[in-house]
Order: structure tokens, then C-alpha cells, then sequence
């Protein structure tokens, strides 16, 4: 499982956990609320009226007196409000008074007159100078359906409670609050946790992206291949220039190791050459000694082996500046054609001392490829150089240019030997030379490997083939 996965569906349970338990507790928490509101306002109702309706009582004509007209008419009384959005077209209110025994003296309905209540907990609690509420399933038995009663005592003058005065509201007159504030806390509810979803899956995508750029960059790194150290941001962006720092400082020191290494055994046959033909030089001419022709001839073998040397320092060095670099630092527009033109004007002098003929065969009007002329141009420079080393006197190099799908391909041919059927898999290594045709020195086995260095440094390739018809074609393509 991918780990931006794993950090999403880590997410997701966290905040669904905790919106299903934040739910349920602002749902659980909204009717008893609201039920402790409506009581609240019960408990001042049942006092007000407890005291208007205590003058009737103490005279005996709480049944028929002002307090009981006034009580009655509220049934029929139009209220026609607006709470909130909710139409109240009448008072809901149940009131009903009980003398000390319980009994009840007063009911606005006129159902329960006579009835005895000192057994329910709003009058049987209020006679003893407690609080006095209670919850009772409604006429129809519904357990749903329920009715709140709140009492207050009637006093004498002397404040003893002589009385109780009980007031009763149906709990579904506040049914469609409630419903109401669970709907909109669950709406919102499912509005937050796809926020928050959303917030998931995008801080997913970012720290998977952060963490496949830093494992894309080292897997790069371990294949061997040129990568740029990640863009990522922040703390993601600090650790991919530590892991480059890291990666340039090791590979410097393997690289140097690697070169000196390799150096020192490429450097050794040149040098023996060097120190055979400089003993032979120091033998004391006359009778019996070195003839002029071999000392000129030994000579030459120092001179050639010093430039040998000499090419492979150079070489070595143009090899390591494109081997290490990892990118083009300012590509631009460069015209293979003119690139092209140039390296064959530098390879002139080259050729007609081989006896070789360059031959040209540039396609027209292509558009600039982006990259480093001066990379290209030494690239093709040496691949004319390796052409001119293989090809017979008198022979014919051609250097095509074309246009080969969403790349342009330069192509080197030449009319020599070919290149073995073992050596084919290892021309681009570095210090890897074939020996040259009649008995030729070999090269540096540098001049190959820089070409493909230029060519995947540039986004491109380079490979050597032979032909069917004789000798071998060495391409360089790049994007363009």
C-alpha cells in the first residue's frame, strides 16, 4: 500500500472517528437542551401564576373566580406567532391548581377537577417545599409523547403552602426545535468531515508527491543515472539537498578513485614505451651502438607516446567536467547544422593527413535543438575522429543529419573493419580501445565514452552499429 494512501485512510479514521463522536454528543445534547430551556421558562410561569392565582385560592373561588376566567380564555385565545420559522397559532398551556391535600381544586380543561394528585411528583414534592417537576406520557400513552409539569407553591400570608399550582406543556410543542437543530448540527456535520476529507486527500497528495520526488531522485541516484536534486518544499526540500550533498561528495570521492585507479593502469603502456626507447636512446653511440634511424625511430615512439598522453589528460579531464555534471547549466538554441559545419572544418587538417574523405549530407530547415554547442561540437568531433581512425586510405566518411520522430540524429559512417561482435556491447566504456587498423596505436578509449555522456546529458543517446554493407555508423540524437 502506498504510503499517501496509508496516510489518507490514517486520516480518514481519525476524523470520522471523531465526527461520529462529536455528532452523537451535540445530537444527544440538543433535546435535553432544549427541554432544560422550556423548563426553565416553565418554573417562572408556574411562580407568576402561582402568585396572580393565590388571592382567589385563600377566598375559595379559585374554580370560579378572575384567576379561573382568565386561565379558561387562554385556550381560546389566538396567539399567531412566528418563532423562528415555526407558525404558534394558540397557547399549549395546561394549568391546574391542587389544595393541600392534592386534590385539584382548578383545571383549565375542566377534565381532571376533583381528581387526586398528591401521588405525582410536581404536587407531592411542592408540598413539602421541594421542587416539583415531572415527565408523564400524554393521554395517548405514547411514550414520545410526553408532558412536562412544573409546580409552584400557593402560601397563606403567614407562608405556609396551603397550595399548588401546576403548569403542563406538551414536549412535542418544542418537537420541530429540536428536530431542527439535530438536522442542521448533522448537515454540518457532513459538511465539515468533507472539508476535512478534502484537506485529507490534498495534504495526502502532498506529502505523497514530496515523498515520491525524494524516491524517485534516489532511485536515480542508485541506477547511476544524472537526476537533479528533488523541488520539493519545506523540511521535503532541505532533506533533497542534503541527500544531492551527500550524493556529490561521495560520488566525488569514488569518482576520484575510480580515475586514478583506471589512470594508472591506462598510463602504464605508454610510460614503458617511454622508459624502453629512453634506455635505448642512452646507449653510447659508435661501434656496435644504435644506428641513426633507430634512434630517430625510438625518438618518434617517445614523441607519439607523450602525445598519447597527453590526448588521454585532455580527454580525461572534458570526460570528468561532463561526467559530473548532472545538467545543462544554460542550455541554448544551437543549430546541429552549423554545429555540424564547424566540427568538420576542425577535423579538416585531421583528414587529410588519413588520406579520408568527409562527405556531408545535412538535412535543411531544422528547427535549433536546446543544448551546449560546445559539447555537441566536440562530441561530433569525435566521433569523426574515432571514423577517420578506422577507415581505410583514401576512404569515405559521411556525416548525416536528420530528423528521426521527436529527436535529430547526426550519424557518422565509415568504410573500415567494423566493430567485433565482442566489442560491440562496450565501445561507449570509458578506456575501452580497439586496436587500429595496420597495426595502429589504440586510442585513449576516452572520445566514445564522451559522446554518450554529451548525448544522455542532453536527453538524447548514442550507439555504434555495423553496416551491412561494410564498416560501422556511430549516431548522436537529441530532442528537437
Amino acid at each position: 500500500m502506498r504510503i499517501g494512501l496509508r496516510i489518507f485512510l490514517g486520516y480518514f479514521l481519525i476524523v470520522a472517528l471523531a465526527a461520529t463522536l462529536l455528532a452523537r454528543v451535540f445530537v444527544a445534547e440538543v433535546k435535553p437542551g432544549v427541554r432544560q430551556a422550556m423548563e426553565d421558562t416553565l418554573v417562572d410561569t408556574a411562580n407568576i401564576l402561582a402568585e396572580l392565582a393565590s388571592d382567589d385560592f385563600l377566598a375559595g373561588r379559585i374554580n370560579d373566580g378572575d384567576f379561573a376566567k382568565r386561565a379558561r380564555a387562554l385556550a381560546s385565545r389566538e396567539v399567531s406567532a412566528a418563532i423562528w420559522g415555526f407558525r404558534k397559532p394558540a397557547a399549549s398551556y395546561r394549568v391546574y391548581v391542587t389544595d393541600a391535600r392534592g386534590i385539584v381544586v382548578f383545571d383549565s380543561t375542566g377534565q381532571d377537577v376533583g381528581s387526586d394528585y398528591s401521588r405525582w411528583n410536581d404536587v407531592y414534592l411542592t408540598l413539602r417545599g421541594r421542587y416539583g417537576a415531572r415527565s408523564s406520557p400524554g393521554e395517548g400513552g405514547d411514550p414520545d409523547d410526553t408532558v412536562m409539569h412544573v409546580a409552584a407553591p400557593i402560601r397563606d400570608d403567614s407562608g405556609r403552602i396551603v397550595g399548588v399550582l401546576s403548569v403542563a406543556k406538551p414536549n412535542r410543542a418544542i418537537a420541530p426545535f429540536i428536530a431542527r437543530s439535530q438536522s442542521v448540527v448533522t448537515r454540518w456535520g457532513f459538511v465539515l468531515m468533507g472539508a476535512a476529507l478534502l484537506i485529507g486527500v490534498g495534504v495526502s497528495w502532498w506529502l505523497s508527491r514530496q515523498i515520491g520526488l525524494l524516491r524517485r531522485y534516489a532511485h536515480a541516484v542508485t541506477a547511476g543515472g544524472r537526476a537533479a536534486p528533488p523541488r520539493a518544499a519545506g523540511e521535503f526540500g532541505e532533506l533533497g539537498r542534503a541527500l544531492e550533498t551527500m550524493r556529490s561528495r561521495l560520488e566525488g570521492k569514488q569518482y576520484v578513485e575510480q580515475y586514478v585507479h583506471t589512470l594508472t593502469h591506462e598510463m602504464k603502456s605508454p610510460l614503458a614505451a617511454i622508459r624502453g626507447s629512453a634506455e635505448l636512446l642512452e646507449s653510447p653511440p659508435g661501434e656496435g651502438g644504435m644506428s641513426d634511424a633507430d634512434r630517430a625511430r625510438f625518438a618518434g615512439s617517445i614523441r607519439g607516446q607523450a602525445e598519447r598522453l597527453a590526448q588521454m589528460i585532455d580527454k580525461l579531464l572534458a570526460l570528468a567536467a561532463v561526467e559530473h555534471r548532472q545538467s545543462l547549466d544554460r542550455p541554448e538554441p544551437v543549430a546541429l547544422a552549423a554545429i555540424a559545419q564547424e566540427a568538420a572544418e576542425q577535423c579538416a587538417q585531421r583528414l587529410d593527413r588519413s588520406g579520408a574523405k568527409l562527405l556531408l549530407d545535412l538535412e535543411p530547415n531544422l528547427a535549433p535543438v536546446s543544448g551546449d554547442a560546445f559539447l555537441l561540437r566536440q562530441a561530433l568531433i569525435n566521433l569523426i575522429d574515432n571514423a577517420a581512425d578506422f577507415s581505410p586510405a583514401g576512404g569515405e566518411i559521411v556525416l548525416r543529419l536528420r530528423r528521426d520522430g521527436d529527436t535529430q540524429r547526426i550519424e557518422v559512417s565509415d568504410r573500415g573493419p567494423g566493430v567485433p561482435d565482442y566489442a560491440v556491447g562496450r565501445v561507449f566504456e570509458r578506456f575501452y580501445s580497439l586496436p587500429r587498423p595496420a597495426g595502429g596505436s589504440r586510442s585513449s578509449g576516452l572520445g566514445l565514452c564522451f559522446v554518450a555522456e554529451v548525448a544522455s546529458l542532453h536527453g538524447g543517446g548514442a550507439e555504434l552499429v555495423n553496416r551491412d554493407e561494410g564498416g560501422a555508423r556511430a549516431s548522436l540524437s537529441v530532442p528537437g
